[in-house]
This record gives C-alpha cells, sequence and structure tokens, in this order.
C-alpha cells in the first residue's frame, strides 16, 4: 500500500492464504473499511485519522461519533497471525458477532517471533502461527487496542482455554510506529500440542520464511515449550490494569497535596520525568497541561501496584477540567496515565518549569490510608479548594 494511502477496502487485504494479506501502517476498520492513522502527540488518543471530507481528527473523537469507547478504554493485544488482516476482521464480524472499531497499530516486535504451529486448522487444513521466543530476531506485526467485547471474540476465535491461552507477555519488546512501548501486552499463546511450535529439524520455522503452501506440508515435532516468559490471565482484562504508571506534575507528585491519594497505591518510588506538552497555571492553585510536541512538562512517574482501584478515585478527584489519557513520554517510549487539561482554556498562565502551584503535605500523611476509606473519599475535594 502506497504510504499516502488513507483509506483501502478488504478487498486490497484478502484473508486467503493464512495469514492474509495486511497493510504496512496503523489503521482504523469499520464496515469493511480501513482508513490509515498517524501518530500525533498532540491529541488526547496519540493518533489521527482523515475523514472523508479530508478532515484530520483525533482518533478518540472520531470514535465517539460512532459509539465507541476511547483509546483509554482499550487493551493492547500483541496479533502476530491473521487478525491484523482487514478482510479476517470483517470474518470476525459477520461468524461471531464483533461491533464497533478495531483500532490495530503497526509495531517492530524484538526477541519473539511467530512460527508455525503443530496442528492445523479444522475449518480450512491451514496451519496457523504461533509466537514463539526468538533471541535476537526482529518482525513487523500488529497490537489490536481491544475492548472489552471485542477480547470476548477474539477468546471465541482462538479458542481460549482449548487452542490458545490469554496471557501477559514478558519475553522480548514490542514497540510502535510512534515509539510507544508496549509492555507487557495482551497475547494469544499456543496450549496444547496441536498449537505448540512445530519443530522441523529439530527448530522453528518462522513464518516470515516459508508460506502457507508450504508451511501445510512440513513434517516435524510439536515443541515441549514455546520458551516464552509469559503470565497466563484469568477472567476479562480491564482497560485500567495498563499502564500501571502514573505521570504527576502537579499536586499527584510526592509532598504535594494530593499524593495522600496516590501514596498507598505507589508500588516503589517514582522517578523525574518529561512529557510532550506544556503546562499553565490555572489561577486555582494547581496546575494544568496542554498536549504538545515538545517535552517541556516536567513531573514525577510513579509505578503503581493497583491502578484499577486507584484512577476512578483519581478521575472524580480531578473532575471534569481533566481527561485521564495514555501518554508516551518521549524520553524512553514508556506509556503511562496522565491527566490533560479540557476545562476553560482563557484562564490559563504559562508557567516555567519548577513553577508547580499547589500546597505541600508531608509525604507520609496517607500512610495505611485507602482510597475507599472515608477520611480520603470526603477529603479530596476539600484538599483542592
Amino acid at each position: 500500500m502506497p504510504g499516502s494511502t488513507k483509506l483501502f477496502t478488504d478487498a486490497d487485504y484478502p484473508a486467503d492464504p493464512y495469514p492474509g494479506a495486511t497493510p504496512d501502517c496503523s489503521f482504523v476498520h469499520l464496515d469493511g473499511v480501513a482508513r490509515r492513522l498517524d501518530p500525533d502527540p498532540t491529541r488526547y488518543a496519540g493518533w489521527r485519522v482523515s475523514t472523508d471530507g479530508g478532515r484530520v481528527e483525533d482518533l478518540d473523537d472520531w470514535l465517539a461519533a460512532r459509539g465507541a469507547p476511547p483509546l483509554a478504554a482499550r487493551v493492547p493485544v500483541l496479533s502476530y497471525g491473521s487478525n491484523r488482516c482487514p478482510s479476517k476482521i470483517t470474518w470476525l464480524r459477520r461468524q461471531l458477532g464483533l461491533s464497533g472499531p478495531v483500532v490495530v497499530l503497526d509495531v517492530l516486535t524484538e526477541g519473539v517471533a511467530a512460527v508455525w504451529a503443530a496442528g492445523l486448522r479444522a475449518r480450512d487444513g491451514q496451519r496457523p502461527a504461533v509466537l514463539a521466543a526468538a533471541p535476537g530476531v526482529t518482525e513487523r506485526h500488529a497490537v489490536w487496542l481491544a475492548t472489552p467485547a471485542q477480547v470476548a471474540v477474539l477468546d471465541r476465535c482462538e479458542g481460549r482455554g482449548e487452542r490458545y491461552r490469554l496471557a501477559r507477555l514478558r519475553t522480548g519488546r514490542v514497540r510502535g510506529a510512534d515509539g510507544t512501548v508496549f509492555d507487557r501486552p495482551w497475547c494469544y499463546l499456543g496450549a496444547g500440542p496441536i498449537r505448540a511450535p512445530l519443530l522441523v529439524a529439530g527448530a522453528p520455522v518462522r513464518c516470515a520464511e516459508l508460506r502457507q503452501p508450504d508451511a501445510r506440508r512440513l513434517i516435524g515435532t510439536a515443541a515441549a515449550t514455546d520458551g516464552l516468559d509469559a503470565d497466563e490471565v484469568t477472567g476479562a482484562p480491564h482497560p485500567d490494569q495498563w499502564p500501571a504508571t502514573l505521570f504527576g506534575y502537579g499536586l499527584l507528585q510526592p509532598g504535594r497535596s494530593g499524593w495522600p491519594l496516590v501514596a498507598p497505591y505507589a508500588a516503589g518510588a517514582g522517578r523525574p520525568a518529561l512529557a510532550r506538552g506544556t503546562r499553565y497555571d490555572t489561577g486555582l492553585g494547581w496546575p494544568a497541561m496542554l498536549l504538545g510536541e515538545h517535552p517541556d512538562v516536567p513531573g514525577t512517574l510513579t509505578p503503581l501496584c493497583d491502578p484499577v482501584e486507584l484512577l476512578p478515585a483519581l478521575d472524580e478527584y480531578e473532575g471534569p477540567d481533566y481527561r485521564r489519557i495514555r501518554l508516551t513520554l518521549p524520553h524512553d517510549g514508556a506509556v503511562t496515565w496522565a491527566y490533560a487539561w479540557v476545562g476553560d482554556r482563557d484562564r490559563l498562565r504559562a508557567t516555567g518549569r519548577g513553577d508547580t502551584p499547589g500546597r505541600t503535605v508531608a509525604t507520609n500523611s496517607a500512610a495505611g490510608s485507602r482510597i475507599n476509606g472515608q477520611p480520603i473519599g470526603v477529603q479530596h475535594k476539600e484538599i483542592r479548594r
């Protein structure tokens, strides 16, 4: 596909033979049509999409106009087989009830590879792919940013618990076109002998090195292991699980008045970090961040032990003038939760890097507290005023 193409159809990317044809870009798919996505750090989604009228929109706005959840309400699922093929996505809609826009991001993987599985697919006799450890190997794959409902469809498609298991992948590295590092993405890994890597002459065969017609004729044995370090998942993924970090640039930093909300959920010491954008003084005693292209917002990156419990309370604390988004930090590509300003911009005044409005408190003032406990639950609105 030419690099300038913004829109393409399923007919451009047939599903057969497995794993099907795939675009060389990130895209969002709906109604048999895919639209190219481009990274844009000035957008809340971090991505922009071209519309039919030639306008460019924040991907989150485009999704909202179609009644679909934003990127912050989706989880990253590594796709290394047919699920990145537009025609296969339409098959999932027709056969398994997949609904809503599907967001597919182009990524490079390091240290893992798609290899041919030991068994064939029952429905068409083709040989599917499985993931295996592959030190020193770099491949091009994709990451779905999937809603929980879309993950449920993938569960049925992949035969979760029988043919494949859903896990958080630790082996290797997954990096997006915008530099985003997808730490521990969800991934469907082989389960049982028929979805073990096929060993031919004692070694797995990479899908990138042998096409489907020849792969079907392979003869070998099932490997005892895929060599991957991964944590199998029970239940449905929750979007707030990823990432497990918070970027604070104002009151949610250690020593500031909002820190007692965060402290019980800190999984270790924070580190200094810079985010792309500009920090402003709201005149209300706390700062605002507007997104931008340059890393001019200093703050603290705090690891979290239970973001699913913490984040709803922080959403209430920040209020309607702020929007929780996922940010990619420019220095190392780490993804983090952050709160961007969506309130009235007329009141904002530019601040220097070292100027952070807001009161300080003792760093250990929330020791032993919980978000759902009455003291913090009542106090958090008062802290900001």
